[in-house]
């Protein structure tokens, strides 16, 4: 029988991506681990593996194609022996291929996620192990054996849900309804029926766009994937989440005095060594403002309030072409140097395309920091499913009135984006001005 390979998600929200390349060719011999094909999604180019060895058989989807769905067949694998054009015949028929096409025959891998994982992905059998990239770096990062854990995926395959009902001790999701979720999700059915039912305005068509241009003064450039799911994203959070706006003034001369000393003790080089920028400072103050104002580190869906345990903070980073959002984790319980380093890997690594999915998924807050541009304040669109984003300016010298006489200051202009179903006018007044004595005074960051 053959074994179909499979269209893999690169990540819990994929449905679709561009096959970008094949690195081999039909009839060519592949092992288990071995790297077959390059999956393209909006944020990166990703390596398949194959997970059981045999023949290339047949190619069905070329390389450069784009909006190839998950779990659809690209390829198939031929044993020693089988005959390809009997496989062709035995794929055809749905009901003798129902279960190999439910098999996954190829797994997503990074240079990142081996480096995690510090080993590739195995199928169960002959004694080794399925599991997705993100439940190897999940459970990598929990300290649990994969080969004691049941796999619930198809073919026994370990996937992220496995991971956390084995750290957590508590019961699937689906398992266990929260009180008062069935409520909510009957009250939200209508206001789903009635949100499709609105008439929201159209983009202009392409060709009444082009009608007001003089042909031969443009070229049009067409829109990679990242471009793409920027639009779209973008659209989606400017239509769905009410956005408001907050601002403040920050005085920074006692943080860069504190900069300048930390970063004169930084030993020259080796591990420990790190050169702190105001950035790490203002990623280090929203954490601890989440912290201290834990209401506000939430996200809104339609069955209830997600009120997040822990503070994981995105920071935006550029990149040819858009940007990428890496998440540092923890952010609240690590340092200002630990903070700096792991924040300038993350932000390389974006700018050569080679982060994984996870590490610029998820998230519950947002910053966006212009103020190296020269921007002296902006508002940032949020980034669902966040509720809040700050959008961070420059550091400038300003005349400033302090006890009835001006002065002059380093300032910084900060506005915070808040999602109103979630974060109210006094809530997110408390979280900025929770980050604003970090900033103004960052020795408290310290301990």
């Amino acid at each position: 029988m053959p074994t179909p390979i499979l269209m893999p998600a690169l990540s819990p929200t994929m449905e679709e991506g561009k096959l970008a390349k094949w690195l081999v060719i039909e009839g060519q011999k592949v092992r288990s681990g071995d790297v077959i094909a390059e999956i393209e999604t909006d944020k990166a180019t990703m390596e398949v593996e194959a997970v059981d060895e045999g023949t290339v058989g047949k190619i069905l989807i070329p390389a450069g194609t784009e909006g190839v769905k998950v779990n659809s067949q690209i390829a198939y694998l031929l044993a020693e022996g089988e005959d390809g054009k009997a496989a062709v015949a035995a794929l055809a028929k749905p009901a003798s291929s129902a279960t190999a096409m439910s098999q996954p025959v190829a797994l997503p891998v990074s240079a990142a996620a081996a480096r995690a994982t510090g080993s590739s992905s195995k199928p169960a059998n002959n004694g080794r192990i399925f599991a997705s990239p993100l439940a190897r770096r999940m459970a990598d990062d929990k300290g649990l054996a994969l080969a004691s854990l049941k796999g619930s995926g198809p073919n026994g395959r370990i996937v992220r849900a496995d991971i956390e009902k084995a750290g957590s001790g508590v019961a699937p999701r689906t398992a266990a309804v929260p009180a008062g979720a069935a409520n909510l999700s009957a009250a939200a059915a209508p206001l789903a029926v009635a949100s499709a039912a609105l008439s929201l305005p159209q983009p202009m068509a392409d060709d009444k766009v082009l009608a007001l241009y003089e042909q031969g003064t443009y070229e049009i450039l067409p829109h990679d994937n990242m471009r793409k799911i920027i639009a779209k994203r973008l659209v989606e959070s400017t239509v769905t989440i009410p956005h408001f706006y907050l601002n403040v003034d920050c005085r920074l001369d006692q943080l860069l005095s504190a900069r300048e000393r930390l970063n004169a003790r930084s030993p020259k080089d080796g591990p420990a060594a790190y050169k702190l920028s105001v950035n790490d400072f203002v990623i280090k103050a929203l954490a601890l403002a989440l912290r201290d104002v834990p209401a506000a580190n939430a996200t809104w869906t339609t069955q209830g309030m997600l009120r997040h345990k822990r503070i994981d903070v995105g920071v935006a980073v550029s990149v040819e072409g858009g940007l990428f959002t890496p998440v540092l984790r923890h952010a609240d319980l690590k340092t200002l140097s630990e903070l700096s380093n792991e924040m300038k890997d993350l932000a390389n690594r974006a700018r050569s395309r080679k982060l994984a999915p996870h590490e610029y998924q998820g998230g519950t807050t947002s910053i966006s920091n212009l103020g190296m541009f020269g921007i002296k304040s902006f508002d940032a669109v949020i980034n669902p499913p966040h509720a809040t984003i700050l959008a961070v300016g420059a550091g400038e010298q300003r005349a400033i009135v302090v006890g009835g006489k001006v002065d002059v200051a380093t300032m910084m202009s900060c506005t915070l984006s808040c999602d109103h179903r979630v974060v109210d006018g006094a809530l997110g007044a408390a979280l900025l001005n929770a980050f604003k004595a970090y900033i103004e005074d960052p020795v408290r960051m310290l301990v």
